[in-house]
């Protein structure tokens, strides 16, 4: 019998797809399966803060269709974005991430010198008149461009784990996430999702799996620090743990959201009859909004967002499998890890599987610069969707081959875009 040869490690893999040519990229119909679906998900949204808008403008003394017409603009810009971004060639954009980059310094530093409103004592916002700018989501978007650019270059070079040539500059990229970010803007919920993006690409890039889980625990380590070493987040974890024992005080918004949440029922109470939203459940338009969600659809409707939701990350992890190449691929790798990770923080909170973090739930919430850079990400998306290949590279040996949705390398079937083979991962 013919001894099997030996599987490719993962990283091999990765390096081989790397500089093997890009299949056929004929630009074809896009994905508008992706824009149908964040429609619906904003027009649930919209649905929700027209439903609650009487509530929030006796509260906040404000007319009683400021909220809906503002997120109505919000939509537009949205989709403006959307238009623009899907109308470019997703190719220029690696080589925008420096002016991105520069612009998000310039909107973290505006940020930062900004006064504070006394309601939110955090430079997170630059305000403008009725409007405000959160940069941490410039921050986000500007990120995820470098990052796919710059991975996709050490996969070229096949140096995804020196440490001097990627390591390094990530390293650094952490520490300043960490300083800004986390300490001085004290966003430890947008932190989170940033590093989240980039411990993805990065391990979809082709880093080590012994490297992950170190730099796994070394974000461990420095998430445990915030927490120890600033009151309000201690008292955050602590009423995370047993939000039941002080509902009045610092475990209010926790019991409110998970009142709510049990006030939905199955089916529940309807679009008109909320309580929660009438001043009980603080932030009810924006990091609260799944508690009133249910509240007004119960338990059957709470499923159906979260189906839709799925269907919505199905197509995403769709277009991933099909990318032409590999900064396409990194770039929809990162969009889903933003989104999906954003949302599982948001619902994970309200029904009290996770800390509050006060982050927004994406589509759904209210605020204008969450709703406009995500729609800018599915632009890049759609844009991307053009050009998604029905061939996976085969490559045996010296041979490179097609083969019609066959995803298999030297004889081992690719599981999905995220585990490329099933060799040694370490």
């Amino acid at each position: 019998m013919r001894p099997r040869r030996p599987l490719p490690t993962r990283t091999q893999v990765l390096q081989a797809a790397a500089k093997a040519p890009a299949p056929n990229t004929r630009r074809h119909r896009p994905d508008y399966i992706i824009l149908v679906l964040s429609c619906i998900l904003l027009a649930i949204g919209l649905i929700v803060v027209y439903s609650i808008s009487p509530g929030l403008a006796k509260l906040n003394n404000v007319s009683e269709n400021f909220y809906v017409t503002h997120q109505l603009i919000t939509i537009g810009l949205a989709l403006v974005a959307f238009g623009i971004i899907a109308a470019v060639p997703y190719q220029r954009f690696a080589s925008m991430y420096k002016p991105l980059g520069i612009a998000a310094l310039i909107v973290t530093f505006v940020a930062l010198i900004m006064p504070v409103n006394p309601a939110y004592p955090a430079h997170r916002w630059i305000s403008l008149g009725t409007f405000s700018f959160q940069s941490v989501e410039l921050v986000k978007f500007a990120l995820l461009i470098y990052l796919a650019a710059f991975l996709s270059k050490r996969m070229q070079d096949g140096t995804v784990s020196d440490f001097k040539a990627t390591l390094k500059p990530l390293g650094m990229i952490i520490v300043a996430v960490g300083i800004i970010i986390a300490g001085i803007q004290s966003d430890l919920g947008s932190t989170g999702v940033i590093l989240a993006i980039m411990g993805t690409m990065v391990f979809v890039a082709g880093l080590p799996m012994k490297k992950v889980i170190i730099f796994g625990l070394v974000v461990a380590l420095l998430a445990s620090v915030a927490i120890v070493s600033t009151p309000y987040r201690r008292d955050r974890f602590a009423t995370y743990l047993n939000p039941e024992a002080d509902c009045q005080n610092a475990g209010y918004q926790a019991c409110q959201a998970l009142v709510a949440v049990g006030s939905g029922g199955m089916a529940g109470l309807g679009l008109g009859r909320s309580v929660q939203a009438y001043g009980y459940l603080p932030e009810s338009q924006n990091d609260s909004i799944f508690a009133i969600y249910a509240e007004k659809f119960g338990f059957i409707g709470s499923i159906g967002l979260l189906g839709l939701y799925a269907v919505f990350f199905g197509r995403l992890k769709r277009i991933i499998e099909r990318a032409p190449d590999n900064y396409s691929r990194l770039v929809v790798i990162g969009i889903t890890a933003w989104l999906s990770v954003q949302s599982l923080i948001n619902i994970g909170a309200m029904i009290g599987l996770l800390p509050l973090k006060g982050i927004t739930l994406p589509f759904v919430s209210y605020g204008g610069t969450s709703v406009v850079f995500i729609m800018a990400a599915l632009g890049m998306v759609f844009n991307i969707s053009r050009y998604t290949a029905h061939t996976t590279p085969r490559i045996t040996g010296d041979k490179k081959e097609g083969r019609a949705n066959d995803h298999r390398t030297n004889g081992g079937r690719f599981r999905g875009a995220y585990h490329p083979n099933p060799g040694s991962r370490l």
